[in-house]
């Protein structure tokens, strides 16, 4: 092949290759010229830096070698004098670079294969640049292809301009396919890889049912309808939760179609999945409701902190709630992002009554009271002593058959018993080694330096270390493989929040952080404030921080005959507002 071949087939290979790859056409003739300038550095030599142009309208071929200009030449292959290059163009300075133009030349046959790879690779790189562009902005999308083979259980599915693989393990259970079936799959991920695009596809996915539904359901599509939740036990059972922006329109019988038409298709194509659609519902516990049907509850517990939901169902309904292997209980679990318990009515009863034993005996021993006493408190709703010694005393002298001198003497116990406690966990603490300093932590008891001796922190930088997994402990899993690993302050109703707060204030104590600084909001007034003097008192107030200088007493005293006289002449009136004031 020679640098002087037909120039017009050039050029229609270049179109021809541009067309079926689906790439630019300049890039084709970009990489020609690569091919071109590789082959002519094998005849020129490696060093030369040679350059060739394809005019893409004639397809005619021009090449030339770069001489870079300098005062005193070492290599003629690459470098040219000042003088020498002036003759050729007369701007030229030292550190420019010339053109030269170099004769045609005939390929051989090693140097035409070598243009041949370097072409090859070109256009494929740019195939699969072509292919990374168009797929990673559909990533979310349902996309149709045809089954081109199937590889150790992976479906390896043809979408036209590229290929993909459906993963064993993103297949429905029992689904089988076959090359030259027709198969439809959520583009879940694309990845840029050495070998090429990686785009992968999933039929068990949960947004894959959302999607479905949209394109179903003529309401979601348009946004009237929104899913806001999926779970899916692929292959078998799934739940999704939808919510209307229109309140004329029904979201559920939206999904539903006219006699089950539009869920139906959807259930087709998941191979028969039985679906759920549950209305949302901004209240968690009136969604988590919703969420564990078919099954009726009676009774929801909420524990907002570590997000967790009890949830009470009669007895008959117990096996309905849980369902087969759990898997109602979970889906719904899935569905609302909570953990949840299930107790039957006579499950909840004895626990109640447990709770209930366990509190009256605590007061029993605590306070040194019958039972009788022990159960009117327990029956009041207070659980622990600290409730007691603490709450305002007609909350207990208001108690059926007790009097303010009862509860004087139940209180003034309560506050015995605390501090009782007090005096052992300060002799466990000190017998432990935990540093005075940490009772300075803002949120921490006795009884918490007590469980942090015995778990080794002892010291500030002890409790600056810690995580607040450390201290509140987590939950590994869900459902019924979740597994609880305690913290050290475990039982002390802490939550994470205050967990966070007493590690900050450690780590502050300690050194470790600057304390944030809190930035408090300016007080604005009016201008009747000023007028009746309150706001010039108010700030008057706040600059003095309570201390009183000898000048400022002067004034005050200064003052008082003139107060005093203002308020028996509004006494005289009958003012009530100054008389409240001079009273008080």
């Amino acid at each position: 092949m020679a640098v002087s071949a037909n120039r017009l087939e050039l050029l229609q290979i270049a179109d021809a290759v541009a067309r079926e790859k689906v790439i630019d056409r300049q890039i084709v003739l970009a990489a020609m010229e690569d091919a071109i300038q590789k082959a002519a550095r094998s005849r020129y030599g490696s060093e030369t830096e040679v350059r060739a142009e394809i005019n893409p309208k004639t397809g005619e071929i021009a090449l030339s070698r770069l001489l870079h200009v300098v005062e005193a030449v070492e290599n003629d292959a690459t470098e040219i004098t000042l003088d020498e290059a002036r003759r050729r163009n007369p701007a030229a300075m030292i550190g420019d670079f010339i053109s030269e133009a170099l004769p045609p030349f005939d390929f051989g046959r090693i140097a035409a294969q070598s243009a041949k790879q370097v072409i090859v690779q070109k256009v494929r790189d740019a195939e699969r640049d072509r292919q990374y562009d168009e797929f990673k902005d559909r990533v979310g999308e349902i996309v149709n292809g045809l089954v081109k083979r199937v590889e150790y259980g992976n479906v390896i599915v043809d979408l036209g301009r590229a290929e993909a693989i459906v993963r064993r393990d993103e297949l429905i259970p029992r689904e089988t396919f076959r090359p030259g079936d027709r198969v439809r799959a959520y583009l879940y991920d694309v990845r840029r890889e050495t070998r090429g695009p990686q785009i992968f596809l999933s039929r068990t996915h949960p947004q894959f049912m959302a999607k479905l539904f949209a394109q179903e359901v003529p309401e979601i599509y348009d946004g009237i309808v929104e899913v806001r939740a999926v779970a899916r036990d692929p292959g078998s059972r799934a739940k999704i939760a939808v919510i209307s922006r229109d309140s004329s329109i029904d979201p559920v019988g939206a999904c539903v179609g006219m006699r089950g038409s539009r869920v139906q298709a959807v259930v087709g194509e998941l191979q028969g999945e039985k679906i759920d659609i549950i209305p949302w519902s901004q209240d968690e516990a009136t969604f988590i409701v919703n969420a564990l049907q078919p099954a009726e509850v009676v009774k929801v517990v909420l524990d907002e902190d570590s997000e967790r939901i009890e949830v009470v169902v009669p007895d008959d309904q117990l096996s309905l709630a849980i369902g087969r292997r759990g898997q109602n209980v979970r889906l719904a679990s899935q569905l609302t992002g909570w953990d949840i318990d299930i107790l039957t009515e006579a499950e909840e009863s004895e626990r109640r009554q447990k709770e209930f034993t366990e509190r009256t005996n605590l007061f029993m021993d605590a306070l040194d009271v019958d039972e009788v006493v022990g159960q009117l408190l327990a029956s009041e709703g207070f659980r622990n002593i600290e409730e007691i010694a603490y709450v305002d005393l007609g909350e207990i002298a208001s108690i059926e058959g007790f009097d303010e001198e009862t509860a004087q003497e139940i209180q003034m116990r309560a506050n015995e018993h605390l501090e009782k406690i007090e005096a052992e966990n300060e002799e466990k603490r000190i017998a432990l080694g935990v540093a005075d300093e940490l009772r300075e932590v803002e949120g921490i008891t006795s009884g918490m330096l007590v469980a942090l001796g015995e778990n080794d922190v002892k010291s500030m930088e002890d409790l600056a270390g810690c995580a607040t997994d450390d201290l509140v402990g987590y939950t590994e899993g869900r459902g019924a493989e979740a597994k609880r690993h305690p913290g050290f302050l475990d039982g002390f109703e802490l939550s994470r929040t205050d967990a966070e707060t007493m590690i900050m204030d450690a780590r502050v104590r300690a050194g470790w952080i600057e304390a944030p600084v809190v930035e408090e909001p300016e007080e604005e007034y009016s201008e009747d404030d000023y007028a009746d003097g309150g706001a010039a008192e108010e700030v008057f107030a706040e600059a003095g921080d309570g201390e009183t200088t000898e000048a400022e007493t002067t004034d005050a005293e200064a003052d008082e005959p003139e107060t005093e006289a203002a308020d028996a002449a509004t006494d005289e009136t009958g003012d009530t507002e100054a008389q409240a004031r001079q009273e008080g």
